[in-house]
């Protein structure tokens, strides 16, 4: 959601059911927070909600597709 102002912020939903061990949760959420700290600053004032498919796994390429993601944002 577009706010009037103030910096970007992140909202994460991930369950059990994305990965069965937290070890595994937490490395999606750290490529998330990371994803979205690196295009943070070209986002503007947005509420942005993330819920990752069910069986993704953390890696380079999921960063990389969050952030192209990201950027289609900004363009709008």
């Amino acid at each position: 959601a577009r706010r009037d102002s103030g910096s970007a912020r992140l909202g994460i939903v991930i369950s059990r059911r994305h990965a069965r061990l937290a070890a595994t949760r937490n490395a999606i959420k750290r490529n998330i927070r990371e994803a979205f700290r690196l295009e943070q600053s070209v986002l503007g004032p947005i509420d942005l909600l993330v819920r990752p498919p069910l069986g993704i796994k953390p890696s380079a390429e999921m960063m990389t597709r969050l952030r192209a993601l990201l950027l289609r944002l900004e363009e709008k």
